[in-house]
């Protein structure tokens, strides 16, 4: 008989108390997930804390007494403990909580909307895998090992992708990167735009974030780096100088017209638990770039991407992947080498002199 895995811990701190039961019922549906207990303030999380170390923390921005961000650098300076922020859905708390993730946050999510059942129950599974993600992050370069755990059925890229043509792609001069991030994948793209030069190869990303952050992450993105970095919108061309960010809530795809490229953002069901997705992205490179793209899986949560990948490197495609030592998750990066689809592997300082030398080469 097996010997259970220990469950991870969850303090729940948050000044609503519908929310708090909100979150609480949401978290306990998993059977690796249990709440340690719940708080109305940082002042009232702190002397729980004393009491008894959580595994993980999901914290509020706007709280009486002190606010999240305050509270998050607080404890990330004395006891650092992985920290998944929730905020409501608006274009100024999306700013915050850019804050909340340059001060160590692992993950953003959105409050459940209550009695709103069907975004609950979706929500919910999202609410989920962060708490597990932030579970195993590397703080302070400390490592835990991946809970084991059975996952729910996955939709595959095929729900969102239209029936592949057959037609192979011609090899042309430019190259389109195509990069897949979730949990730790923010500061990590920062970290790799922040190397490469204004006349860098078009680049299109899908990092795993709720709607309107997208939006905010970019812009802050934009402020830091070299090239011209945007939420995606529908049509929009993949340009050398410039990074097209999947916006939240939305997938999008890499389609050839005539001898450009574009991205088409779409609706569609969650694939493999995500949405924006990167199967959906890579995929879709694989079918309208060929050889003409390079593939980047970097740090996160799952198997996003691992399909998708493998049928990049079929394709053509130079493909690499984050190594696990610079990764705060290494999920996407060890299923995807796991499928086959990963050609090389580096650390994360090296993948923008990858596509750089990538470049050269065509």
């Amino acid at each position: 008989m097996a010997i259970p895995s220990k469950k991870i811990r969850v303090l729940i701190i948050d000044d609503s108390a519908s929310v708090r039961q909100a979150l609480t019922q949401v978290l306990e549906e998993d059977p690796e997930i249990e709440i340690m207990g719940t708080a109305s303030d940082p002042f009232v999380a702190a002397r729980k804390i004393q009491e008894e170390i959580p595994d993980v923390i999901t914290l509020d921005v706007e709280m009486p007494r002190m606010d999240g961000i305050t509270f998050l650098r607080k404890l990330m300076s004395q006891r650092p403990i992985p920290v998944v922020m929730c905020s409501s859905l608006t274009e100024e708390g999306s700013e915050t909580l850019m804050q909340a993730l340059e001060a160590g946050a692992v993950d953003v999510i959105l409050k459940p909307r209550i009695g709103a059942a069907d975004h609950l129950a979706e929500s919910g599974e999202r609410i989920r895998q962060a708490v597990k993600a932030a579970a195993i992050a590397r703080l302070d370069r400390k490592h835990r090992p991946t809970p084991p755990g059975s996952p729910a059925a996955k939709l595959t890229a095929d729900a969102v992708l239209p029936p592949p043509t057959g037609r192979a792609m011609a090899k042309t001069t430019e190259m389109v990167v195509c990069v897949g991030a979730s949990t730790g994948g923010t500061e990590a793209l920062r970290v790799l735009l922040e190397q490469l030069p204004a006349n860098s190869p078009g680049i299109v990303i899908v990092q795993h974030m709720p709607e309107k952050f997208t939006a905010a992450f970019a812009k802050r993105l934009n402020t830091l780096c070299e090239m011209e970095i945007k939420e995606a919108a529908h049509g929009d061309p993949v340009l050398r100088g410039h990074v097209l960010i999947a916006p939240g809530d939305r997938h999008m795809l890499l389609e050839r017209q005539g001898a450009r490229y574009v991205v088409a953002v779409k609706e569609g069901p969650l694939v493999s638990r995500h949405r924006p997705s990167v199967d959906v992205l890579f995929r879709s490179a694989a079918r309208s770039a060929g050889a003409n793209a390079m593939g980047v899986i970097m740090t996160g949560m799952g198997d996003d991407g691992a399909r998708g990948m493998n049928e990049m490197r079929q394709a053509g495609a130079y493909t690499i992947a984050q190594d696990e030592a610079s990764s705060v998750v290494f999920g996407m990066p060890k299923e995807a080498i796991a499928h086959g689809g990963v050609e090389k592997v580096v650390p994360l300082d090296h993948i923008a002199r990858e596509i750089l030398a990538a470049d050269r080469r065509r």
